[in-house]
């Protein structure tokens, strides 16, 4: 009999998505035989049993197209918005599992959707899941379909920028995706030629990140181009971060404590406030271009399309097999099977070895701290 497929991508679009649904369902249906049903908007498709029927046709001329067809969205089956509450509907995703005769869900996606799927493999269900997100951070991939599509774009970003700041003799902080990971900032700073790199696994000295511009001013150079994690923190942000996350009080600079309410204000203007503030220790003109969701848009790089068809393919390989519970993960050339619990709840991020951070310093790059 036939293996039936259901397909989900959850958390935020990102390049590949559609790479990854077209080559699971070319290969479960044309290597394999099997059936494969799509699901709308993330998890809460699945708890609302809202399908698309996934054929040859649907997926044609689909691998080229940034987002993601079936749409997506950052619902959690244990924890999901019903009406005014949240309600645990972990049980309404196994009915409707079971309704579609499925034999396996493939969920595509990043951290969030790792945990989530781990809650599903736990109640019984069959999962796969495939490593999505721009910002790089799954555990035990080498790498995940999307990052290399927006390293593309913010590298270009600071090319386009370079050439503004050196007619304006101005220092221009460019703020990249991140929350808690530098590697989009760090790679495509070091891509673009930054001057400065800041990532929230280094907090910095903003002394120091002034000294290095004011450095640079006095040998001629007209210029300088920060490339800014929008997770990163100075030194004195992070310890509020940490203050406010033990549920403490803290205080700014002049001894002055701070309430709950100013601390969260302080650190949702970080970007704003390094624009300031450097504009005040070094004398130039600051500005700040924000890339945001222009990090996701747009059709996927080269190599992501062949990542996700690597990982889209080698996952119905695994249905075939009989293989759940586990990520495809990218390790080399291969595509390897991992299990959720090595998986979900970890982080990927900058080790403070990496070729790229000792790269960064050869080259003059300042990190935000003393070397």
């Amino acid at each position: 009999m036939s293996k039936y497929l259901g397909i989900l991508t959850a958390g935020g679009d990102s390049p590949g998505l559609n790479a990854a649904i077209r080559a699971v369902g070319k290969a479960a249906m044309g290597a394999y035989g099997m059936k494969i049903v799509g699901f709308r908007d993330g998890f809460r498709g699945i708890v609302h049993n809202r399908t698309i029927a996934l054929d040859d046709s649907s997926l044609s001329d689909i691998i080229t197209r940034g987002g993601t067809i079936l749409g997506a969205s950052r619902d959690k089956p244990h924890k999901m918005e019903v009406g005014n509450q949240q309600m645990d509907m972990t049980d309404a995703v196994a009915i409707n599992y079971r309704k579609n005769h499925l034999d396996a869900l493939i969920c595509l996606g990043g951290g969030g959707t790792h945990k989530n799927a781990l809650r599903l493999s736990q109640a019984g269900l069959n999962i796969i899941t495939l490593p999505k997100t721009i910002d790089n951070d799954v555990a035990m991939t080498d790498i995940t379909f999307g990052f290399d599509s927006a390293l593309g774009i913010a590298a270009e970003s600071i090319d386009r920028l370079h050439s503004t700041a050196h007619s304006h003799h101005r220092i221009i902080i460019v703020e990249i995706m991140g929350h808690k990971t530098g590697w989009l900032a760090l790679g495509a700073g070091l891509a673009g030629g930054a001057d400065v790199i800041l990532i929230p696994e280094i907090p910095y000295d903003i002394q120091i990140v002034a000294e290095a511009i004011r450095n640079r001013s006095k040998a001629g150079k007209r210029f300088s181009i920060i490339a800014l994690s929008e997770g990163a923190f100075s030194n004195d942000d992070y310890e509020m971060q940490l203050a406010l996350k033990n549920g403490k009080k803290s205080s700014d600079n002049s001894g002055s404590n701070m309430d709950r309410k100013e601390i969260e204000e302080r650190l949702a203007n970080r970007t704003m406030r390094l624009s300031a503030r450097l504009q005040d220790l070094t004398g130039l003109e600051s500005r700040v271009t924000i890339l945001g969701h222009l990090q996701r848009g747009g059709a996927p790089s080269p190599a992501d399309r062949i990542l996700a068809t690597r990982l889209g393919t080698s996952c119905a390989r695994l249905v075939n097999d009989g293989v759940y519970g586990v990520m495809v993960a990218a390790r080399g050339e291969e595509a390897v099977p991992v299990p959720l619990e090595e998986v979900a709840g970890k982080r990927k991020v900058v080790p403070l070895d990496h070729p790229w951070i000792d790269a960064a310093l050869q080259v003059g790059t300042c990190l935000g701290y003393e070397d």
